[in-house]
């Protein structure tokens, strides 16, 4: 091949290459493409309802027509609870993709609107993923933690378990009067985590109280056909007809029983037929007893007042409330500790309190006396003590336990 030859096939295979390649990248900016759609999330405001709270946050009006009316096929929204989490994506336009309402520890509402669907939204309860565990925890009562709030929060747990704690000794123990420097305790319990969120508490199966001297013990356990209940070492019932407050954590009394009151509003002398008890506004107030609702009513002396009919011949009081319990009317049945209301200063009223009556048969006596006069329910049957004893004997085991592992290491 002659050189002019070899040039021309050269200058043939670098057009062919140059035809074959990809064109060259032209460098620059990214090209940024705006979200069309916009998420939200908060918490339920105060006297909102699930159309006002996803109006205020840019679902159009049709939307939110159609949004109730799916969420109506699974939940009520009228059950809506203030600040209780909430998830929003919603598209510029005001349409919806995404809606998630937490409606307790355990479920979620969750109301679906994909973009390429032609349906309407569509909505579902949906349980929250949680890990449960079984564990056990010990504290002290002392000078740094006086309370038994601050002693389980120095353990590392949450407000809720000395809450629960509280009640389980409630008939034994006022948590205002009656701890002391030195006094210890133990408990076992069902802890529930989840990510981002804190952790919440199921049933306490066990629990030792070392209180001024006297060791206390609960176990929980189911008698055959009946309900979990909790009992003392001899299998004893902790439960009494009363419970000590009608107020989850045992409150402090500002004003007591008396016959003859100078009234703080009124500022003249008369009876105060009940007990006052110091509370935020808004707390849940129970009812102490299982019975029938009499009324649920409001006037400008009681203020919102609940009156719970029970047997033996008692009603209990419930005055000044804020609002009263989803379902408390007239005729309404109610089981011990069900919330009958919220705590408010309705009527005459000075502040946000609790004021608790108590009749027995038609006459109004001293709460606080009665409730200690009153016996408690009853106790394991024979037939089911050998079961008990098995359950009693691990509990306790495990209690001692990690009372004295507590004790040797020097921590909470």
């Amino acid at each position: 091949m002659t050189r002019a030859a070899r040039i021309v096939l050269c200058l043939v295979c670098v057009n062919a290459c140059a035809e074959d390649a990809p064109p060259p990248r032209v460098q620059g900016a990214d090209v940024h493409l705006a979200p069309d759609t916009t998420e939200i999330r908060g918490l339920v405001a105060d006297d909102s309802t699930m159309g006002s709270m996803l109006r205020v946050n840019g679902l159009s009006a049709s939307v939110v027509q159609e949004v109730i009316a799916a969420a109506r096929a699974v939940f009520d929204p009228r059950k809506l609870r203030t600040r209780q989490p909430f998830l929003l994506e919603r598209t510029l336009d005001g349409a919806l993709r995404l809606f998630e309402y937490e409606i307790d520890a355990d479920s979620f509402l969750r109301i679906a609107h994909p973009p390429d669907s032609a349906d309407g939204p569509r909505a579902e309860v949906l349980p929250i993923p949680k890990t449960r565990e079984q564990v056990t925890r010990s504290g002290v009562i002392d000078e740094t933690t006086p309370s038994l709030f601050q002693s389980i929060d120095a353990a590392g747990e949450g407000a809720d378990l000395a809450v629960a704690m509280a009640q389980v000794f409630a008939g034994e123990i006022d948590f205002n009067s009656d701890l002391q420097p030195g006094d210890r305790y133990s408990l076992s319990f069902e802890r529930f985590t989840r990510e981002g969120r804190p952790a919440s508490y199921g049933a306490i199966t066990a629990a030792r109280f070392e209180n001024d001297g006297r060791v206390l013990h609960a176990i929980r356990f189911t008698t055959p056909g009946g309900k979990p209940g909790y009992y003392d070492e001899k299998g004893r019932s902790l439960r009494r007809f009363f419970l000590r407050s009608p107020l989850k954590f045992v409150p402090q009394v500002t004003s007591g029983f008396s016959m003859r009151r100078m009234h703080p509003v009124l500022h003249t002398a008369r009876a105060h037929r009940g007990v006052d008890y110091a509370a935020p506004p808004g707390a849940p107030v129970i009812a102490v007893a299982s019975g029938r609702v009499v009324s649920a009513t409001f006037d400008n002396a009681n203020g919102r007042m609940v009156r719970v009919r029970h047997a033996s011949g008692y009603e209990s009081f419930y005055l000044h409330l804020s609002a009263f319990a989803q379902g408390i009317r007239a005729g309404a049945s109610v089981s011990q500790g069900d919330t009958v209301g919220r705590v408010g200063s309705t009527g005459l009223a000075t502040g946000p309190h609790l004021h608790y009556g108590l009749q027995k048969n038609g006459v109004f006596v001293n709460p606080l006396r009665e409730h200690r006069n009153l016996p408690p329910g009853d106790p394991i049957p024979a037939s089911a003590m050998a079961d008990f004893e098995v359950e009693r004997d691990r509990a306790l085991a495990a209690l001692e336990t990690s009372l004295a592992s507590t004790a040797s290491s020097g921590t909470r």
